[in-house]
Order: C-alpha cells, then sequence, then structure tokens
C-alpha cells in the first residue's frame, strides 16, 4: 500500500513537478537517501546533476519512476523476475537494472546499454513522480564521494542556493542507498547491498543470487572510496575496537568511537557517536553520525563493523568504501 501525503503539501508537490518540468534540479526527499533530482529525458537537466555534484559522466543514475506500468518506457524487456521483485518490494529501497530501450538517454546509464529503475516508497517522492508524469533521475544530493544527506538540512548545507527548491519529507527512514540488483544477464547479481537482503532477493525469486558485482561492472556506489567524510574513517571488528580506540588517543588524534556501545573509558579527545542497538537504527543514523564528526572536527573516526547478514553487510559496505577499502565478501 502507498503512504498517504498530506494534503497541506499540495502546493510544494506542483512548486516541485512544475520545475522539474522546466529542466531545474531540486532536492527530493526518498526513504533511501535525499536525490538530487532532474527530469530524466532531458539531457541538460541531466549533465546539471553531473555538473552540480561533479560526478564523472560515465557513472550511470538511477531513474525514479511512479508507477510499475513505467517500466515498459525505459526497459527493452521486462523479465518475469522484473516483476516478481517489482511487485513484491516496490515502493521500496531496490533498483533494478533492466537493458534499456534505444530512446533511454546514455546520458542517464553512463553510456552503458542497461538503465536502473525503482519507485521510491517516500510519500513526497511519490507524489513529484506521479504530478510529474515521467521518471526522474535523483543520485544522492551530496558532492561526488562524500556523506549523502538523509535530511532536508543536509542538501541546503551542500549544495546552499543552488537548488530553488528542496522539498522537506523528514529524516530518510532507512538511511543508505537502496538495494541494487542487475537482471540484464542471466542471473540475477546483487551489485550493492541495501535494507533489502540477498536472502531476501533469492527467496522472492526462489532461485540463488550471485553477491558481487563482476569485474568492471559500473553502478552506483561502487568506487572504492564512497560515502567519506572529511575526517579519516578507520574499521575495526568489535572485539578490536577498544584496542583501535586507544591506538589513535595515543597518537594524539580526536578521535571519534562509533559503535553500538560507548567507549570502555572516557578521554577529553574521544566522542561517542552513538551508533544505534539494531541494523535498522544503524543504516538510519550512519550518514547524519559521519557528518556529526565532521561538525565536531575529530581528526579520525573508528567504526565498529557489524557482524552478521543482511543489513549488517550493508552496513559494513558503506564504512568500508567510507574507509576507502572498498567492499569484502558477505560473512
Amino acid at each position: 500500500m502507498d503512504p498517504v501525503l498530506p494534503a497541506s503539501a499540495e502546493a510544494d508537490l506542483a512548486a516541485a513537478a512544475a520545475l522539474l518540468a522546466q529542466g531545474r534540479l531540486i532536492g527530493l526527499p526518498t526513504e533511501t537517501v535525499y536525490g538530487l533530482a532532474a527530469d530524466a529525458r532531458n539531457p541538460e537537466a541531466v549533465q546539471a546533476i553531473f555538473a552540480l555534484k561533479q560526478r564523472p559522466a560515465d557513472h550511470p543514475l538511477i531513474v525514479h519512476i511512479g508507477t510499475l506500468e513505467e517500466l515498459q518506457a525505459w526497459a527493452a524487456e521486462v523479465p518475469p523476475a522484473a516483476l516478481a521483485l517489482a511487485r513484491a518490494f516496490w515502493p521500496g529501497p531496490l533498483t533494478l537494472v533492466l537493458p534499456a530501450r534505444p530512446d533511454v538517454p546514455r546520458m542517464v546509464t553512463g553510456g552503458l546499454d542497461t538503465v536502473a529503475l525503482r519507485m521510491p516508497a517516500h510519500p513526497v517522492a511519490l507524489a513529484v513522480l506521479r504530478r510529474l508524469g515521467r521518471g526522474v533521475a535523483a543520485p544522492s544530493a551530496n558532492r561526488h564521494l562524500r556523506v549523502s544527506p538523509t535530511t532536508a538540512a543536509h542538501v541546503r548545507e551542500e549544495f546552499g542556493d543552488a537548488l530553488p527548491l528542496v522539498l522537506d519529507g523528514g529524516p530518510c527512514t532507512v538511511g543508505i542507498e537502496s538495494t541494487i540488483v542487475d537482471l540484464s544477464t542471466g542471473t540475477p547479481r546483487v551489485l550493492r547491498p541495501g535494507a533489502i537482503s540477498a536472502a531476501q532477493i533469492a527467496d522472492c525469486l526462489q532461485r540463488a543470487v550471485d553477491l558481487r558485482p563482476a569485474a568492471g561492472t559500473r553502478a552506483p556506489g561502487l568506487m572504492k572510496r564512497h560515502y567519506s567524510p572529511r575526517a579519516r574513517v578507520e574499521c575495526t571488528a568489535p572485539n578490536a575496537l577498544a584496542a583501535h580506540v586507544a591506538a589513535c588517543l595515543a597518537d594524539g588524534l580526536r578521535t571519534a568511537q562509533l559503535s553500538a556501545a560507548p567507549p570502555v573509558q572516557p578521554h577529553p579527545a574521544l566522542v561517542w557517536l552513538a551508533a544505534g542497538e539494531t541494523p535498522d537504527a544503524r543504516m538510519q543514523r550512519l550518514y547524519g553520525l559521519l557528518r556529526e564528526a565532521d561538525i565536531l572536527g575529530v581528526d579520525v573516526v573508528v567504526a565498529e563493523l557489524p557482524e552478521g547478514d543482511g543489513p549488517a553487510e550493508a552496513l559494513r559496505d558503506r564504512l568500508l568504501r567510507a574507509a576507502g577499502q572498498g567492499s569484502v565478501p558477505p560473512n
């Protein structure tokens, strides 16, 4: 069932759809992160996304759609697996990579012959998409490689007056980017982990899925360094956390400990970034805490890597990329 949007937002929705139709960029809330949105059929508007984000032109964008029927407007082929996943998880934090129709602007696909599609679950995003009536490219509303925004304030801090409108949909409820599944070849393949796990995808399709991108794959979020604050990020296993923090403090570094439990011993140069006790809470808080580390002016963030599959795997991916280490195979 689609979420319900308050009637009081009608004026903002109309303004957002009008700006997108005019080829302007806006800040758009989704349940994952806030997006830098433009009409995906307008090459000049899409080019403005790349320019403002300082994003390489060969990095594909995700096209956000408002109805299941719009799949046919973007995908040259919609296999049964794609329909099954869309019906199970849309609207929601799942992106499907499918063969692109010939008329899909290759600026959107990063020059590839595939297109990434998602139907977001946020009521504001869905309302704007349905009012506009066509797909919107909406990568995260931050400079390339930096921390993704999860509030409207983050978007304004990032871009200031460069955007004519940032719709405020409140804090993102998921907090990290969507799971990406490539269905353009024979075997479903998870290109980026997210809140929807590989196990959920395999269960829906009743078949195995590959858990890592093939060599040379280009997709959002696959750079070795991504989601990075200005502070250095160092990742560690839970049983090594205290020793790692102590070593940073011994080196005279202003240190933030990003973890579920507080530090074992207080220190004037140490702050605790309370990650949350559950994987869902940790996903929702992660990017806000990384931004907080920069506001506090710490030198290093020592991040506890959560253990387990599903959302924990997605968290490990984001933390390791924030540290510039890429990702690792699942447990």
